[in-house]
């Protein structure tokens, strides 16, 4: 695949978490194809080196480690490795995270005698070790890297922090308290970021992501006859592009945020990348 843009990255080193996923593995590649010597950051050690050793195939530099994003003193160790193979670190995509089926309510609504159904997940049994770990999981998640990552950009030239918040961050969405408090957080912490390093060269934004259908999440999305689950019905009619977003999507806007000539004057701003789904109120 060719990026949207053409991006001169040669010589940097991106460490990316989360990399064993769709998007941030996608990020990665894109970001090897401008020049940059990646790193790539997964829980599962198995997802982030088969994705590093596609990117070295076709000509870039990648490499893969195990860690979990939660686990401070793993991620020195890391750090370690990675200032001593590759060289210190210049971008930071900061992609793990996600949600927990016990973080979430069976329904959008509550209805007068819910809290009396046993089978059902209402605001009053949501799990709070769930509730905590999906918080922790994409706000500690994205905090604890930047402390430990950070250190090597200081006072560099060029430097840069991506974020991922989500739609969440804007306008709660029904059934995911947990996961739309904590992509809410992140977006308040890549501006509070922006500000705190603004004294020195290192840019922190965020992309904001609409809904795009990938294998992931395709079977909440759609039936198993292919039809639109009602949830879908409702997400479409709320995007005034009228469909979701494809991943590769996201590429032009992360490559812009990166590419210091484009977005020198830019730092603190959270990028939807959503076919107008923030901008519609639905009439």
């Amino acid at each position: 695949m060719k990026n949207p843009i053409d991006v001169d990255l040669s010589n940097k080193v991106a460490v990316v978490t989360g990399a064993g996923g769709v998007l941030c593995s996608m990020f990665a590649k894109a970001i090897a194809r401008c020049g940059a010597k990646v790193v790539l950051l997964d829980r599962t050690l198995e997802k982030a080196q088969k994705h590093a050793e596609e990117i070295v195939s076709d000509g870039y530099t990648a490499k893969a480690f195990q860690c979990n994003v939660l686990d401070k003193e793993t991620l020195e160790q890391v750090r370690a490795k990675v200032n001593s193979e590759l060289g210190t670190c210049d971008i930071l995509i900061n992609g793990a995270g996600g949600n927990k089926p016990l973080a979430t309510t069976t329904n959008e609504y509550y209805f007068s005698g819910d809290f009396d159904k046993s089978d059902l997940v209402t605001f009053f049994n949501l799990d709070t070790k769930s509730v905590e770990l999906v918080f922790n999981l994409n706000f500690i998640g994205t905090l604890i890297p930047t402390q430990v990552f950070a250190p090597d950009m200081l006072n560099k030239e060029d430097a840069s922090i991506i974020n991922i918040s989500s739609m969440n961050a804007f306008t709660p969405l029904t059934k995911i308290p947990a996961y739309s408090g904590a992509k809410a957080a992140i977006s308040n912490f890549t501006q509070w970021l922006a500000v705190h390093f603004s004294k020195t060269n290192i840019r922190v934004n965020a992309i904001a992501p609409g809904f795009f259908s990938t294998k992931q999440n395709a079977s909440l999305l759609f039936n198993p006859d292919g039809t639109p689950t009602e949830r879908t019905g409702k997400i479409l009619n709320s995007t005034p592009m009228g469909r979701f977003g494809e991943p590769e999507e996201l590429i032009g806007a992360l490559l812009f945020l990166l590419y210091k000539p484009a977005s020198s004057f830019v730092t603190g701003v959270v990028l939807p990348v959503d076919g107008g789904f923030s901008s519609y109120s639905g009439v």
